[in-house]
């Protein structure tokens, strides 16, 4: 095997579980925004839906359905499940629920304010204990100094209560936008916010060891 080969094949390797995590995760929301696209034509169509007057009840009974799968592919296909969207699938199915017990479609909208403020108490809050929690997310996948993740904690905390506060902002203010937003509004935000965080975990990495004499 040649070593562009090998090459390829590490690249592929590194890149593979990245790759299938971001599909399993744009994966429900895109199921949310076309079964909302396609809301009247399954309220007039499915007789599941025939009882209700918002595109939001089958894109809300379709996001519920595909974040179960994506649970389950993700077990699957990386034989491990992050925690973050086991939350955010088991406020889903809270908030889901309600919104069809009740037939107040308020509750969907809520969901990711929920969410979202959740993530940020529990970031935050751990730090008052002297914790920080994100080591436990991502101490895998980052090495850092004390200080730099104590910073990359107090940013992403702040940066879920801003979140937060924009999908109420949204949803109360400009509700016929709020499906876009949720789906090409805090994604594309939380990809930017992350690129923006990269020469903080440059500053902040460890020292190299020193090389042993030989």
């Amino acid at each position: 095997m040649s070593e562009t080969t090998k090459t390829e094949d590490v690249s592929w390797s590194e890149l593979k579980a990245p790759l299938i995590k971001l599909a399993l995760e744009l994966g429900p929301l895109i199921v949310f925004f076309v079964a909302n696209a396609f809301g009247r034509q399954l309220i007039e169509t499915v007789p599941l839906f025939s009882g209700f007057n918002d595109p939001l009840y089958p894109a809300t009974a379709f996001f519920m359905v595909a974040m179960a799968i994506s649970l389950v592919a993700s077990w699957i296909l990386l034989k491990r499940i992050a925690v973050m969207p086991v939350v955010t699938a088991v406020v889903l199915g809270v908030f889901g629920t309600l919104t069809f017990v009740f037939q107040d479609t308020t509750f969907i909208k809520m969901k990711p304010t929920i969410v979202n403020g959740l993530f940020g108490t529990v970031l935050l809050g751990g730090l008052l204990f002297g914790q920080s929690l994100l080591k436990y997310v991502f101490g895998e996948v980052y090495k850092l100094k004390p200080e730099g993740w104590l910073a990359l904690t107090v940013r992403w905390g702040l940066f879920f209560f801003v979140l937060a506060a924009l999908n109420e902002l949204v949803w109360r203010l400009f509700p016929d936008q709020w499906v876009n937003f949720k789906v090409w509004g805090i994604m594309p935000l939380t990809v930017v916010f992350s690129m923006l965080q990269l020469p903080l975990l440059t500053k902040y990495a460890p020292d190299p060891e020193p090389e042993a004499t030989p």
